[in-house]
């Protein structure tokens, strides 16, 4: 399928070329075309069009970058409305549920820069705009870094494309690996800082406990078979 779909890019030149680098980023998150097919692929064949002179340089910046943007915007749309159902129905072997939950409480932790790194990662880029409008992300926030990692994914690819010419297809799995990679590094990432958590909060626990244990020890009980001392007010009424 990813075959094909280059095949057909490499065909067109001009406004119908310009159209698919714009249709493939956008379809990334608010279809999960993403699984499939990587959007940076045809952000990377954009780039090399504009190096053969069949689409110009600022106008493939424009398509995939807006594409990039709507789409992520149509994600966290959809995130917000059918989330939590769509992504139940997705196949387990592509997004377990406990990815996803760990994946919103990421969101919740870092707001936009989830966003922001969520860009550069193929599988993220299906994930995360859904998982920001399931977690009541506002969406201006969302907006903001949205567009900084579209802008700033989308010049980077077409640059690549654009200034490796002819030896573009090398350079593109080259930026798969990359991806990938980076998708480990996340994911060890976070494995790292939920058990750095869970240790502060098994310290605490244990702090909290210790507290606990003194105050008890400190307090005294009260002698069996003694006196209660008689009021103020009593004792001064009885001298009188």
């Amino acid at each position: 399928m990813l075959n094909t779909i280059i095949n057909h890019l490499l065909i067109f030149s001009g406004w119908s070329a310009l159209g698919l680098v714009f249709l493939l980023p956008a379809l990334e998150s608010s279809v999960f075309l993403g699984f499939v097919v990587p959007g940076e692929t045809a952000v990377v064949v954009g780039g090399f069009l504009a190096y053969e002179h069949r689409v110009s340089l600022p106008g493939v910046l424009a398509a995939a970058i807006l594409g990039a943007i709507v789409g992520d915007s149509i994600g966290f749309w959809v995130g917000g409305r059918w989330g939590d159902s769509l992504l139940g129905r997705l196949p387990k072997r592509l997004v377990k549920p406990e990815h996803v939950e760990q994946g919103k409480q990421t969101i919740h932790r870092l707001g936009g820069r989830a966003v922001f790194s969520g860009r550069w990662v193929s599988v993220l880029r299906a994930l995360v705009p859904g998982l920001c409008g399931t977690s009541r992300m506002r969406y201006g926030t969302f907006l903001l870094w949205n567009a900084i990692g579209g802008v700033t994914w989308a010049t980077a690819y077409i640059l690549v494309g654009y200034l490796a010419g002819s030896a573009w297809q090398r350079v593109e799995h080259y930026t798969s690996v990359v991806s990938y990679s980076l998708l480990g590094v996340i994911a060890v990432a976070i494995a790292a800082l939920v058990l750095v958590k869970r240790r502060k909060q098994r310290a605490r626990d244990q702090e909290t406990l210790q507290e606990m244990a003194e105050d008890e020890g400190e307090a005294e009980p009260a002698e069996p078979g003694g006196s209660v001392p008689a009021p103020a007010s009593l004792s001064r009424s009885s001298e009188v």
